[in-house]
């Protein structure tokens, strides 16, 4: 019977230390982290390794029930799963036991818990911006594309695929911004 530690954050910048720390104090010698969204569980790559590498007798720690899933459906497939790999799963901050009744339905409201403050984080989110437009401060989200930088690499005689591949964008993106009537970078159409 072996303890697997997974930690996780939902930005680069946030820090990963706390929990696995407290994932290594709590006798978890293999402890898998990422950087993701606890919302969707397919883009969690460490996590289906962890899940996959799991045996009979393991058992699966996270600090939080949060830290493994944002949604009910997902918690709820984790959990089954576990269960019926006769895999146990355990939180150091919380009394978890998937083994009583108790704490099922403690699990279960926590999960519960973890997807309602996730669609709250949205609203606000939501309504932020619908604010910010009304006072016509929110220009949306950060430019990826710099139209000026590719009509001045087009006027200094840059061809489109130059251009695509310097900027990090399509050539299909260059021609759109492109001076009308300069197809390459020659000024020829």
């Amino acid at each position: 019977m072996a303890l697997f530690g997974y930690a996780r954050v939902s930005t680069t910048d946030q820090d990963l230390g706390i929990q696995e720390a407290a994932l290594r104090s709590a006798g978890c010698q293999t402890v898998r982290s990422e950087k993701k969204s606890g919302t969707e569980r397919g883009a969690r790559t460490e996590l289906q390794i962890l899940l996959d590498f799991l045996r009979e007798g393991d058992t699966l720690v996270v600090t939080r029930i949060d830290r493994l899933a944002r949604s009910m459906k997902d918690l709820q497939d984790i959990v089954h799963e576990l269960k019926g790999r006769g895999v146990a799963l355990k939180a150091t901050e919380q009394p978890i036991d998937t083994g009583t009744a108790a704490g099922k339905a403690f699990l279960d409201m926590l999960g519960v818990f973890a997807e309602f403050e996730t669609n709250l984080r949205q609203e606000r989110q939501a309504e932020g911006i619908a604010a910010a437009k009304a006072r016509g401060v929110y220009k949306g989200g950060k430019a990826r594309i710099d139209p000026e930088g590719v009509r001045k690499l087009a006027s200094e005689g840059a061809r489109p695929s130059h251009i695509a591949r310097q900027l990090g964008i399509s050539r299909g993106t260059v021609y759109r911004f492109m001076p009308t009537g300069k197809v390459d970078g020659q000024g020829q159409t």
